[in-house]
């Protein structure tokens, strides 16, 4: 069981880093540029894969953390393995919610101007990139 753990608790974070990269950095600013995008179906599918993404991240964490009881890994892998969940936490928590409102606001015909919201967003984002990769490099076997 402590191998299956071990081997779990390097896999999942390369997973999750790679699931962050490829909807975060590359999913979502090009559906915006696709032909016949409109800013409400743009909204609409960013909203909808954003859920998707938080959902799975948390169960990544979830099994993350199973992992790390059970292995019983030294410092710097709780140190990352924290941050990611932390900043996942709040992403979830503090900055989704008024990116939802800002949404709904889009939605119902307001122009308003870029979100200071997004700017933290991106920034967690680019922050638990690097916690992946230090999970990965700590808990690598």
């Amino acid at each position: 069981m402590d191998t299956v753990a071990q081997h779990i608790l390097w896999f999942l974070p390369m997973l999750w880093l790679g699931m962050v990269l490829a909807i975060s950095f590359l999913e979502a600013p090009l559906k915006f540029r696709a032909p016949g995008v409109t800013l409400p179906l743009g909204l609409g599918i960013g909203r909808l894969v954003f859920r998707a993404l938080n959902a799975a991240e948390a169960v990544l964490a979830v099994l993350l953390i199973i992992a790390a009881l059970i292995t019983g890994p030294g410092k710097p892998t709780w140190l990352w393995l924290g941050v990611a969940v932390v900043l996942l936490a709040v992403q979830i928590l503090v900055v989704r919610p008024p990116l939802s409102r800002r949404a709904d606001r889009e939605l119902a015909g307001e122009d308003l101007p870029r979100s200071p919201a997004h700017y933290w967003y991106i920034g967690l984002e680019i922050a638990k990139v690097i916690a992946l990769l230090g999970l990965a490099i700590a808990a690598a076997p």
